[in-house]
């Protein structure tokens, strides 16, 4: 299936890493990208204002969230997400997998499709991967991912290669669903999954029936699902290099600085995670030197910035003993500030990064910028 929305344009020699353009139904996205994430229609504690001012191109979504509540009926009302929620720019699907099999309770995994309770109601719902497809389609979604079975670190070799075949049906039944979407004139792209826990032969198997689908781009799963760093370093070399070079790849679920720089330079060229806007409620947040608490006494008196060398608005005007201050009394503008400049952090080490990969020297960069991030282990 050609499909050209997709273009490299730029390599690193000493890495796989590489830029790219994808050309999507709400604009342009420059890769590697970094896509925050919003769950219900909105990355929590921030605007969608704010996104674009950083200088987000695409955000994530959650199909199952968004099914359960408004529902279809209000997502179609509203002529779709992106109306709905009042971003101009392209937003990503999961399919829901994830969740219907960590949240949902009661849930019967069968060739079919899945049937699962509400965590939110109890009320029981049956969806097929056409579904999911059509669910998506509804949204609006510039990218929407395959229903697919996620599987956790330490199952059976028997578990995954079973989940992988169920994986497969699907993937097949989607591909087939979106096709007709398209020709109603959906003009989203579908990603297809690659399974295959942490079985190497299994992995194989994955990609190639991936391959085999054709989609538009391609999606590696099944990573940072409780596994060791080392185990997550191979596994994600592993499956990439099993994948054709001319179509975008999508590690979903990491969000640290150390496994986005690992993704990128293995040529992965999206990411998405909670981990920057959940820490950051939390009063974590990102520097050059490490990760900060902000709760630490230490800050009760520290009027610099976050990070000296940030250039966000938050650093710009708040110091880390007023956001320490806001944390201790609860204060939802805690949240708000930090959540914003974790993205920040986050978008400015991608942006240097790409600079670094079209200079041919993302490797320097790498180990330069890892070199002081983890050298004291975070400040405090």
């Amino acid at each position: 299936m050609a499909d050209s929305f997709f273009t490299i344009t730029g390599g690193d020699s000493h890495s796989h890493a590489r830029t790219g353009v994808l050309d999507l139904p709400h604009g342009t996205v420059t890769t590697p990208v970094f896509m925050p994430v919003g769950t219900n229609g909105t990355v929590k504690a921030l605007r969608v204002d704010d996104l674009t001012e950083i200088g987000f191109e695409i955000i994530l979504s959650n199909t199952y969230h968004l099914y359960l509540r408004p529902g279809m009926e209000v997502m179609a009302a509203s002529g779709g997400l992106h109306n709905f929620m009042r971003w101009n720019r392209n937003i990503l699907t999961d399919s829901g997998g994830f969740q219907v099999f960590s949240l949902a309770p009661f849930r019967k995994i069968r060739d079919e499709g899945v049937s699962f309770r509400s965590h939110i109601d109890g009320s029981y719902h049956n969806l097929k991967p056409e579904d999911i497809v059509a669910v998506q389609a509804v949204l609006g979604s510039d990218i929407q991912m395959q229903l697919d079975v996620c599987t956790p670190w330490g199952i059976s070799y028997r578990e995954a290669r079973d989940a992988l075949r169920i994986t497969g049906l699907w993937l097949d039944r989607a591909k087939t669903a979106w096709e007709a979407e398209r020709d109603r004139g959906y003009r989203g792209k579908l990603f297809a999954i690659v399974q295959g826990n942490f079985f190497k032969d299994l992995r194989e198997a994955a990609s190639a029936q991936a391959i085999r689908a054709d989609t538009p781009g391609l999606a590696i799963g099944g990573l940072s699902v409780g596994e060791t760093e080392p185990v997550f370093l191979e596994y994600l070399a592993y499956t990439a290099a099993l994948l054709p070079w001319e179509k975008p790849r999508y590690v979903m679920g990491i969000g640290t600085p150390e496994y986005i720089l690992a993704a990128i330079e293995w040529g992965i060229d999206m990411f998405d995670c909670v981990f920057p806007t959940r820490t950051g409620r939390n009063g974590h947040v990102f520097t050059r030197r490490g990760p900060v608490s902000l709760k630490k006494a230490g800050n009760r008196l520290d009027f610099r910035p976050i990070d000296e060398t940030c250039s966000c608005k938050v650093c710009r005007e708040y110091s880390r003993a007023y956001l320490r201050h806001l944390f201790k009394t609860r204060e939802i503008l805690c949240s708000m500030l930090a959540s914003y400049h974790n993205l920040y952090f986050l978008h400015q080490l991608i942006t240097e990064a790409r600079e670094a990969i079209n200079a041919d020297r993302f490797m320097a960069f790498k180990k330069s910028f890892l070199d002081e991030y983890t050298c004291l282990g975070g400040e405090s």
